[in-house]
């Protein structure tokens, strides 16, 4: 069974405590049972309806969305702790991940009590599944440079452009588009955008995979034409589009996600040294060394945004700084297992992880795009 080696939060309360424990334990019931197997990168590449159903329904999504709107009414930190223990664990949590990381407390904070009432019960059972729809083919990390129309029409918006790089849009139910509803102006582009709630069985939306060369499909072209969106379903105001989805960006680039992503191989690789599999090397504490002090910084996001304060400069430096340390470890332990020998459950965590290793530091913001962001947010620019 693959143990975890994520250490508790200095000063973690009894009741948090309770709550590690019992996920940990759920997780290890899973998968001795053979319900899934532990892998690497799993809010990208495992995805499974009931396993996120029962999340639900042991209370585990939707944590700090209201109980009025039926979620958990929990904290913050509450919701880092069962993350963590799912991703530690390996367990395949792709189909709520989007939903209920970033769609659902911006649909909290920016949506009308109608979406409010209509989205976020799904959400939080586990039951309405989430893309986003940011990227385009021209724009990659340039997200004032979208191309997508929202065209003004009675009742609503006319959404026609192409998404790219939508993860679990052939899956999902629902994704969150970023359009340009007013012309381009090249003094303030940043302005005339807003976001649109979009079914994606929608008349007029056309899903087109995008295969990795590994074979897996995780990613797919979104193409939208003359997509009809009720103005009932416009999140937030019209033309506040940046701000909102950079307010959204601090939930997705700070998450425990930014640095688990390979914890499941960094502990089997662990495990085989003790086992004389690997050989010795002081590496691989310096590795849990720097995710253990990313955890902590991870961490002080969650209690920012518990307090409703802006994080999007130190969501940034943990994303940064967090899917660095996740390639170093794939490519480390890759080293070590040339001097070793690896048990087919080590050859599989390792083999995904050099697969995934390249979109490490582009999901979510290039590494480029993000030292501006953190160098602006400090002063520097």
């Amino acid at each position: 069974m693959q143990r975890s080696l994520v250490p508790r939060v200095v000063g973690e309360g009894p009741r948090l405590q309770a709550l590690r424990a019992e996920v940990r334990g759920f997780v290890a019931e899973q998968a001795a049972a053979g319900m899934f197997v532990p892998h690497v990168d799993t809010w990208l590449t495992s995805w499974d309806r009931q396993f996120t159903r029962e999340l639900g329904r042991r209370g585990w999504l939707g944590m700090v969305i209201p109980k009025r709107y039926g979620g958990q009414g929990r904290t913050f930190l509450e919701r880092f702790v069962v993350t963590e223990e799912l991703l530690a664990g390996g367990a395949p949590v792709a189909a709520h991940w989007i939903g209920e990381r970033q769609v659902g407390p911006s649909i909290l904070r920016f949506g009308s009590e109608s979406i409010k009432e209509a989205f976020l019960p799904g959400i939080s059972r586990g039951e309405l599944l989430f893309g986003i729809g940011m990227s385009e083919p021209e724009s990659g990390s340039d997200l004032a440079s979208v191309q997508t129309r929202a065209t003004q029409t009675e009742g609503g918006w006319l959404l026609t452009g192409t998404k790219v790089w939508t993860s679990g849009a052939h899956r999902a139910d629902c994704f969150i588009v970023l359009a340009r509803s007013a012309p381009l102006d090249p003094q303030a582009r940043h302005a005339g955008l807003s976001q649109y709630l979009v079914d994606l069985g929608a008349e007029g939306v056309t899903i087109s995979p995008i295969v990795s060369m590994s074979g897996d499909h995780h990613f797919n072209e979104v193409h939208l034409e003359d997509v009809f969106v009720p103005d009932d379903r416009v999140l937030g105001r019209i033309g506040d589009g940046w701000r909102q989805v950079t307010s959204e960006l601090g939930y997705e680039r700070s998450g425990p996600e930014r640095i688990l992503s390979t914890w499941a191989l960094l502990a089997a690789a662990v495990g085989a040294v003790e086992r004389g599999d690997l050989p010795e090397d002081p590496q691989l504490g310096r590795l849990v060394g720097r995710v253990a002090a990313l955890r902590q910084m991870s961490l002080a996001v969650s209690s920012a945004l518990e307090a409703q304060e802006d994080a999007d400069t130190a969501a940034a430096v943990v994303k940064l700084l967090g899917t660095a340390t996740e390639g170093d470890i794939a490519e480390h332990v890759a080293t070590l297992a040339a001097n070793g020998h690896l048990d087919d459950g080590l050859r599989v965590l390792l083999d995904a992880a050099l697969l995934q290793r390249p979109g490490y530091t582009l999901r979510g913001g290039t590494n480029e795009i993000l030292t501006g962001v953190v160098a602006r947010g400090l002063g520097l620019r």
